[in-house]
């Protein structure tokens, strides 16, 4: 429920309305393919003004049913054949073209979305949920497809139709259309009366499609933990409250734009028989001829058709302009952690020395609780620390702000002398290798998993690597071995599994820096004693931090960092700081039984 008040928030807080210049942003996605575009307003012109030319054939066809000479009413009639033909053909290729382009398009913007995503901060997630993410990437481009793919065609069709269709029936008749035109403010009145209203309910419909996938995603991601707490009914009730309110969002948009329709409708073709009525009278006056009053039916009827055409692809318009600036809002969305313009060159090659200086830090969705406080640390090359301290200390803190996932508030973080929001983010990284406490794993082959850490990397390398983590022994105890498909989030593995390939990938990427986040919190005595000693060999030539509960883990760390509210108690090696009886000899008590003075 917390989720759906959310979501109520987040519709009320946006724009009432969204105007239909939003579809402009589309633009600098259609330009490049201006070829395309060219063509296939071509093609639509050239359907629109076959359209206008058949109704001159067909007067002149009933004007000559009486004719002497049978042959000109032949040629009149094959020459509508033509046109029909070319009207024909000229449809399917404007069909084609739109259709290509709209796809085009579409599978730009997604990657365009999810390229704009990738890179931003932590700070940007925290504020949006995965699954409204997908649904903006998802339906929110499937509507602006068959905007740009049909009903943006279609509307300047009927628009050139109408205007076409107008003059024309100012050529045939200005009497007849002067009286049409009186019609026109009756049918503006309900399109611009309802369309604001329609374009509220069509975001708002939007919002909450958003939030049902977020729901889902949600749910579906932790399936197994709401399972074991057997709380299906209520995700499913939670799933299903959200869903309900984006059928009642639905309805009320489809009841605004069917009342519309019914209005523009009515009004539109009362109108057109009232006028043709008045012109039957006229042709019994002999006024004007039976065919040229059949032309003006036809133009009649055609731009009554395009009005009513036009009514309704507004309100597709009013649906994708409200979808076009969600997916505007995504591709605009500004990142906190920025690159400098001009960034500096990575050390070459890079020691590994780290130094927080005076760093104050919180996290922006809760800036009242500090994570560091005038944190100092400095890490030498080549040394190997480890930061323990309770939960909530800032221990894996220190490890994000290294990767600068965040910036600190005050203070500075230098890697080799240089601060690092000097370097371009990816080049930081690039001398980073991570084992998160939560190992990621791929739906891929485990071969595939590993190499992540290195996409150039062997196999040769791959196996050294699974080696050095205790990985390789159950990987080829496995069906396909290293080629052996995981499953999504690695669900075919066991925890200690899928810890071990996180290690193997940081093993792999060789970075000078190496950073473990509880990196063996999941792994059994032996295993883990296995990966220790990968561990230390690794120690031995690079950067390494560890972040750790279990203090067996860091016993032969160059130093111990103890941390709490924000800050350093102590630090020394593990003897020393037993020998101080502070918090981390606390600690060692809990977790050793025989080894306290060890």
């Amino acid at each position: 429920m917390a989720k759906r008040s959310m979501a109520g928030a987040s519709i009320s807080n946006r724009a009432a309305s969204s105007q239909i210049g939003v579809l402009s942003e589309l633009w600098r996605f259609a330009s490049p393919y201006l070829t395309l575009l060219c063509s296939s307003v071509c093609a639509l012109v050239l359907t629109a003004t076959l359209s206008l030319v058949l109704p001159l054939a067909v007067r002149r066809v009933v004007d000559n049913f009486s004719a002497e000479d049978g042959i000109l009413l032949n040629y009149y009639f094959m020459a509508s054949i033509v046109i029909a033909g070319l009207l024909a053909i000229g449809t399917g290729l404007r069909y084609a073209l739109v259709t290509k382009l709209g796809e085009r398009v579409v599978a730009d913007i997604r990657k365009a979305v999810f390229e704009h995503v990738l890179r931003m901060s932590p700070v940007f997630f925290e504020r949006i949920m995965t699954g409204e993410i997908l649904s903006r990437v998802t339906t929110d481009t499937t509507l602006i497809q068959s905007v740009v793919g049909s009903s943006i065609s279609i509307a300047l069709r009927n628009a050139l139709i109408f205007i076409g269709g107008l003059i024309m029936m100012l050529v045939t008749s200005a009497k007849l259309t002067m009286m049409v035109l009186l019609l026109v403010p009756l049918i503006l009145v309900p399109i611009l009366s309802l369309s604001r209203k329609l374009r509220r309910l069509s975001r708002e419909n939007q919002d909450w499609i958003a939030a049902s996938s977020g729901k889902a995603s949600e749910a579906l991601n932790h399936v197994q933990t709401v399972q074991a707490f057997t709380n299906e009914n209520a995700a499913s009730s939670g799933f299903a409250d959200v869903t309900e309110q984006s059928y009642v969002s639905a309805m009320r948009r489809i009841k605004t734009r069917a009342l519309m329709t019914v209005f523009v409708i009515f009004l539109i073709f009362t109108g057109i028989v009232c006028v043709l009525w008045i012109g039957a009278l006229d042709v019994r006056l002999e006024q004007m001829s039976a065919g040229t009053l059949i032309q003006f039916v036809i133009y009649s009827v055609l731009v009554g058709g395009s009005a009513a055409a036009l009514s309704e692809i507004w309100g597709e318009l009013q649906r994708a302009a409200g979808a076009t600036e969600r997916i505007v809002e995504l591709l605009q969305a500004e990142d906190n952690i920025l690159d400098p313009d001009k960034p500096a060159p990575l050390p070459s090659p890079t020691r590994g020395e780290i130094w927080f200086d005076s760093v104050d830090f919180a996290y922006p969705s809760r800036p009242y609780i500090p994570a560091l406080r005038k944190f100092n640390l400095k890490i030498r090359q080549g040394e190997t620390i480890a930061l323990v301290g309770p939960s909530g200390a800032g221990k894996s803190t220190v490890v994000q702000m290294i990767q600068r996932f965040y910036d600190p508030d005050n203070g500075r973080i230098l890697l080799d002398g240089l601060e690092i929001d000097g370097f371009a983010r990816k080049d930081l990284r690039s001398a980073i290798a991570v084992v998160p406490q939560d190992p990621v794993i791929f739906a891929d082959t485990i071969r595939e998993n590993i190499r992540f850490g290195r996409m150039d990397a062997t196999d040769a390398e791959i196996i050294d690597s699974t080696k050095s983590a205790a990985a390789h022994e159950f990987i080829i105890d496995l069906s396909d071995g290293y080629d052996t498909y995981v499953g999504e989030r690695g669900v075919l593995l066991s925890g200690g599994q899928r810890q071990r390939i996180a290690i193997a990938r940081a093993i792999l990427r060789d970075a000078p820096i190496l950073l473990l986040d509880e990196a063996t919190s999941s792994l059994d005595a032996e295993s883990e004693q296995a990966v220790r000693m990968a561990v230390e060999r690794m120690s031995r030539s690079r950067t390494t931090v560890i972040v750790a509960h279990r203090l067996a883990t860091v016993k032969k760390a160059d130093r111990i960092i103890v941390m709490d509210n924000g800050g350093i108690v102590a630090s020394g090696n593990h003897k020393s700081l037993i020998a101080e009886n502070g918090l981390y000899a606390r600690f060692a008590k809990l977790q050793f039984t025989d080894d306290v003075a060890a």
